[in-house]
């Protein structure tokens, strides 16, 4: 009888292990369990189970090995994705952004999704939730409902609406259109409905634009002729000088070559305009992306994108990260802008991502400005981007006259000086239009008791209420607070308080009344809050249904009125006199952006200033509409203090509604940062930030500078470990800023 054979013992392949991002203020990543039936891809959604809560996560990582111990691993609870979400490309991105803004990844991948994959849902977008009338509703006469207005104003919505209306449209007619809707339900008049999936735009002829000046055609071939590989270019265009054409023109060429472009811009408001033109003369769908929209129509936008059916995907900052199946450009229009920074959470700039994303992708980026910010200039100089000047206006118009109007020799009633209402007086006449710029809202910035000279401030900030007239309230624009504006002096009680200062509600009331005749609008924060509220006002203006246009910075870029010929800036001295090194430049810059809306068309524009400070070095650069000059100026300034972009900073802020705790920890890391024997960091001494007190919450901050990158990050890695594992870290909220743009 044969030897028997051996049989080999049975094995089990080790289960592989998942390491995970998850949403959680944690700089590192998690391990779990795969389960053991089905492969997990990279860059696939998890559920997970982390303390007590169910998580959605990210894999970024797999192995065979893990620290933990086998018994104590937890398994992933549910695979969410047969393929990855996130391209490798933009995963790395997230992973370089988690680095060099020293975030926790988990957060940093969260912000790159929709709320919908964020909250565990399919990649299909959900389908649009609508509200029709029903057919017991369609007999109802809305009359009978006066004493329900909200009721009324719904059903007389909804009868002009056969398809039905969306939350948001609803939202539009009163904030408390939810309650009255629900009554309108109950009552069996109006109904819900799943409204039809938008169908794809026909694409349409592409529409010829302007032929290109020599400047335009120099610029445009510098970018297609480095399509298909990374490229970094400035695009230097005064106001007026036609960066939007070179923009299209770039952009029809990448696709042409079937590649998709990116835009970033930095203001909800400039997208309708811009988001028409690019349609019209690119002839192709564009998916927008902005805070805007809805959670379902920013899900869907970015799923075209991601699957290439958006060929031009338009957005604000959060758009950097947005997939595309097939790169090809990125434009960051006004590159310069600081709503590129984001100021919370996970504080990244959209415009330094945008050009590591074209590094990734290898494609090329355009910064586009007509005041580039001076780390933007300072690169050109050294040779890391390639600038492209565009100094003229085209179509022949000239840059709008710059006078300076000193406010120690003229009088000024209400902010507005004899020279400057005669200036408006003479465009009415002519049936153009007038843009008077002031960066306040609100009726007035300080409500005083003249007879003990008490202050109405708010409780919980070290700021004054603003006085909002049409509405009767004081309000602090720090915090929120909202109080009656009292009948009397509340310290005293001997008199009423009395307005002091201006804001654009007092300065566009001051207007009526000395033009009594003449159609004004006013845009500010307080008068655009509704969806579309702030479209509708420009399109009135582009209809010369506006003669007198009020606003703030909104109003102060991007858009074009042929008829508007006279910006006057009522007050440029507060930009002068602040604790940010960068003070000047803003100012400077936004000057000329919004003195860029002046003079577009066939008629010149006139630019007039108030100010105290006639004789600044930057209102003598205005006048000249030399920034090139200010920027050489500005920039041998900053290397003589140190100062970006001559040395690198971050800056750590603390916040507790106990000063003496946010004094402590501060003080500890700085203590702490000194100990590491990074000598090449400078670690400045703690102070207050120069609003101390925000929100009920005392606020201290300590800047930390080098001058190279490596050095910082070398030492903010180190820092940061320590931080976290301190007792004084977990009494005070605090955060890291990296390359922050406002010390404020």
């Amino acid at each position: 009888m044969g030897a028997c054979a051996k049989v080999a013992p049975m094995t089990t392949a080790p289960q592989r292990i998942l390491r995970v991002a998850v949403p959680v203020p944690l700089r590192r990543l998690f391990d779990y369990l795969s389960p053991p039936d089905r492969p997990v891809p990279v860059g696939a959604r998890v559920r997970v189970p982390f303390g007590r809560r169910q998580l959605i996560g990210l894999v970024l990582e797999q192995s065979d090995t893990s620290e933990i111990a086998p018994g104590r691993l937890k398994a992933v609870s549910a695979v969410l994705d047969p393929r990855p979400v996130l391209p490798p490309a933009l995963l790395e991105l997230l992973r370089w952004a988690g680095g060099y803004y020293h975030h926790p990844l988990g957060e940093v991948l969260y912000t790159a999704l929709p709320a919908h994959l964020r909250r565990g849902r399919g990649l299909t977008p959900p389908r649009d939730k609508l509200w029709r009338l029903a057919a017991g509703g369609r007999a109802v006469d809305s009359r009978a409902l006066a004493r329900a207005p909200v009721q009324q104003r719904i059903l007389q919505a909804l009868a002009g609406q056969d398809a039905g209306l969306s939350a948001a449209a609803l939202a539009q007619l009163s904030p408390g259109w939810r309650g009255a809707l629900g009554r309108l339900e109950e009552k069996g008049w109006v109904e819900a409905v799943t409204a039809a999936p938008p169908s794809p735009a026909d694409p349409r002829p592409p529409e010829p634009g302007p032929a290109l000046n020599p400047d335009q055609v120099r610029a445009a071939q510098a970018v297609t002729g480095a399509l298909g590989r990374f490229g970094r270019f400035l695009l230097f265009g005064v106001t007026g000088s036609g960066k939007t054409e070179v923009y299209l023109h770039c952009a029809r060429e990448a696709l042409e070559r079937g590649r998709q472009v990116l835009m970033l811009v930095p203001e909800i408001g400039l997208t309708p305009q811009l988001v028409a033109r690019v349609q019209r003369r690119l002839g192709v769908p564009v998916a927008l992306l902005h805070s805007g929209l809805s959670d379902t129509a920013r899900h869907r936008a970015w799923q075209d994108a991601a699957g290439g059916r958006a060929p031009v995907v338009l957005g604000t900052r959060s758009a950097v990260f947005t997939p595309l199946k097939r790169p090809g450009l990125i434009i960051v229009d006004e590159e310069h802008d600081q709503s590129f920074k984001q100021q919370d959470g996970f504080r990244y700039h959209a415009r330094d991502t945008a050009v590591m994303r074209a590094r990734l992708e290898s494609v090329p980026v355009i910064l586009g400005s007509a005041t580039p910010s001076l780390e933007s200039l300072q690169r050109a100089r050294e040779g890391a981007y390639v600038r492209l000047d565009l100094p003229d206006r085209t179509g022949g118009a000239g840059m709008p006259a710059v006078e300076l109007l000193d406010l120690r020799r003229l009088p000024a009633a209400e902010g507005l000086s004899p020279p400057l209402l005669e200036a408006v007086k003479a465009r009415l006449a002519r049936g153009e239009q007038s843009l008077v710029f002031l960066n306040r809202r609100g009726f007035a910035p300080v409500m005083l008791c003249r007879h003990c000279a008490w202050q109405a401030r708010c409780r919980r900030c070290d700021a004054t209420l603003v006085l909002h007239r049409a509405s009767g309230r004081l309000r602090c624009h720090h915090c929120g607070a909202d109080l009656p504006r009292p009948a009397l002096c509340p310290q005293c009680g001997k008199e009423a308080l009395r307005p002091v200062g201006l804001g654009t509600e007092r300065l566009a009331a001051a207007l009526q009344r000395r033009f009594p005749g003449a159609r004004l609008a006013r845009v500010d924060r307080d008068t655009v809050r509704r969806r579309g509220a702030l479209a509708a006002v420009l399109e009135r203006v582009r209809r010369r249904e506006v003669d007198i246009l009020v606003g703030t910075q909104m109003i102060s870029k991007g858009h074009h009125f042929p008829r508007l010929t006279l910006v006057a800036v009522v007050n440029a001295d507060p930009g002068l006199f602040s604790v940010d090194f960068r003070a000047a430049e803003h100012l400077f810059q936004q000057i000329t952006q919004v003195g860029g809306r002046a003079g577009r068309g066939e008629q010149p524009g006139q630019v007039l200033v108030q100010t105290h400070h006639a004789q600044h070095p930057v209102f003598a650069a205005l006048r000249r509409h030399d920034y090139a000059g200010f920027a050489e100026y500005a920039l041998a300034e900053r290397r003589e203090t140190g100062y970006p972009p001559f040395s690198c900073l971050a800056l750590l802020r603390a916040e507790s509604p106990h000063r003496e705790a946010a004094e402590a920890f501060v003080g500890w890391a700085a203590k702490t940062g000194r100990e590491t024997g990074e000598k090449e960091v400078q670690i400045m001494d703690p102070v207050p930030a120069p609003m101390e007190r925000r929100a009920g919450r005392y606020r201290m901050q300590l800047l930390v500078q080098a001058p190279q990158r490596p050095p910082l990050h070398r030492f903010l890695q180190a820092w940061l470990a320590r931080l976290e594992e301190s007792g004084a870290a977990r009494k005070v909220r605090w955060s890291l800023d990296v390359d922050p743009m406002d010390l404020y």
